[in-house]
């Protein structure tokens, strides 16, 4: 809608620092933003991206409503990559800032499960995810379900449509 340049997958090409070309007062974080590492790698489109981008540019807001003109470039910092592929199994890599391992099944699993838990905020929250994850994984019931409306269409409600 701004005419700003995209790249190829319709993200919006930003400066250094986050901010719009041209208008260093607009901001586009996460996965809207395509921006080169130093490395020459673009940043990729994955939450802890887009949440290390939301810090930064929220950083650069509290320097200008202080007085200070900040124009810090963006800087991502991969903490590896976790993912779970099943009941009791998952990978885990991580990059070699971090010791560059890489490994899979339960232990990794439990690492997953570990990290996510961790990463919540408070003890209720906490407490009350890894319930869910129990009663899910010892019933195979799964609690996430997305409803679009009160009635399914029918026949009847599609022909009047």
């Amino acid at each position: 809608m701004l005419g700003a340049p995209l790249d190829r997958a319709g993200r919006v090409l930003v400066e250094p620092g986050l901010s719009l070309p041209g208008h260093r007062d607009v901001f586009i974080a996460g996965d809207l933003a395509a921006l080169k590492q130093a490395d020459g790698k673009p940043v990729p489109g994955v939450a802890p991206a887009a949440k290390q981008m939301g810090t930064h540019v929220a950083r650069r807001i509290r320097a200008r409503l202080a007085g200070r003109d900040d124009h810090a470039p963006f800087a991502y910092r991969d903490w590896g990559n976790l993912a779970t592929i099943g009941r009791m199994a998952a990978v885990v890599e991580l990059p070699p800032t971090l010791l560059g391992l890489r490994f899979s099944g339960l232990l990794a699993w439990w690492f997953w499960l570990a990290a996510h838990v961790f990463f919540l905020i408070g003890f209720r929250n906490r407490l009350i995810v890894l319930m869910n994850w129990a009663w899910a994984y010892f019933t195979y019931q799964r609690h996430a379900r997305v409803v679009f409306g009160s009635e399914l269409p029918t026949m009847s409600n599609q022909e009047d449509a």
